[in-house]
């Protein structure tokens, strides 16, 4: 008997080996046990295959078909991802996608960190404005919202209203101009600073206060001590927040859909991806190149975030 075996057959008591047949009760316990563990992973198990791994499999095996919903798949090799390189929607899409990921989401951050910096101070009413400040992140992806955004950014809406009464050209459609109407999706997503500001919030005061009172002796300023002891400190939890938020970006797909009724425009200034992967899928029927299109997505999404985890090593400092 080898020794992990001698070791597995001594009792949690005095070291006494068990008997065969205190062995052969054990092995009963463990498989009862091994049993009730997989008939409790059973509920997850099934979510998987049901709801992830398999519409993930036959969405891949779409991809090469030209498949309408109403009739058989039938295969067509590449032909959806050559159809994108001519498709001049589609480089539209992406065109708008990544200056809404790589504009809104930078700026997002900063002004969550900003909050959490001035949440951090420890306030009256602490708890009040936390909760005051989340609630956008609960909010920003519903269809209200959206259709609340919309009014507020319209011909007649109060932004205009607000910039009727500074004496400022209050007849601009902030939603209905090319030129605009990106930026105003753009800054409902701003608006929703609440989760990454909440975790912000809790690494912050996870930095020790030692750092900064040493820091004061030295006669650093505000400035010094927020880019050279709060910044690298902190740079973790920018990190995964810059990680999350990237991911969310790339899948935006409420807000584009309602504010432009959607269409995308106007002249398709708000085609987000997701909502021309919606279009391609549910409107036109051509399902077949819409999973092509979600495979590329995927793609795109694990390329940003392979790249965020290789350039992390610059900029992003650990305990050790």
């Amino acid at each position: 008997m080898s020794a992990l075996s001698e070791l597995s057959a001594m009792s949690s008591k005095g070291g006494r080996k068990l008997s065969p047949e205190e062995r052969k009760q054990r092995a009963r316990e463990n498989n009862r046990d091994g049993k009730a563990g997989y008939i409790f992973l059973l509920p997850w198990l099934v979510g998987l295959v049901a709801i992830t791994a398999g519409p993930m499999a036959l969405s891949l095996y779409f991809a090469f078909t030209d498949y309408n919903l109403l009739q058989p798949a039938e295969f067509n090799g590449i032909a959806n991802f050559t159809r994108m390189i001519e498709d001049t929607r589609l480089h539209q899409s992406l065109k708008v996608t990544f200056t809404y990921v790589l504009v809104s989401t930078p700026i997002q951050l900063a002004v969550a960190l900003a909050v959490a910096m001035l949440l951090d101070k420890g306030m009256r009413g602490l708890s009040f404005y936390r909760s005051v400040f989340y609630l956008p992140s609960l909010l920003g992806s519903s269809v209200a919202i959206a259709v609340l955004w919309r009014q507020i950014f319209g011909t007649q809406g109060l932004f205009n209203q607000v910039l009727g009464m500074l004496g400022l050209p209050d007849d601009t459609g902030w939603i209905s101009s090319p030129d605009t109407a990106l930026g105003a999706i753009i800054l409902l997503h701003i608006w929703t600073f609440g989760s990454p500001m909440i975790i912000f919030l809790a690494g912050l005061r996870q930095i020790p206060t030692m750092y900064y009172e040493a820091a004061q002796v030295d006669g650093a300023t505000k400035r010094h001590q927020f880019v050279h002891i709060t910044i690298p400190l902190l740079s973790p939890i920018i990190f995964f927040n810059l990680v999350l938020q990237v991911i969310g970006a790339f899948q935006s797909f409420t807000q584009a859909f309602i504010v432009s009724n959607g269409t995308g425009g106007p002249s398709d200034s708000t085609l987000f991806y997701s909502l021309y992967l919606y279009q391609q899928g549910f409107r036109q029927f051509s399902m077949g190149y819409a999973s092509a299109m979600a495979w590329l997505l995927l793609l795109i999404i694990a390329a940003f975030t392979a790249l965020n985890f290789l350039i992390a090593k610059y900029w992003v400092f650990y305990d050790d």
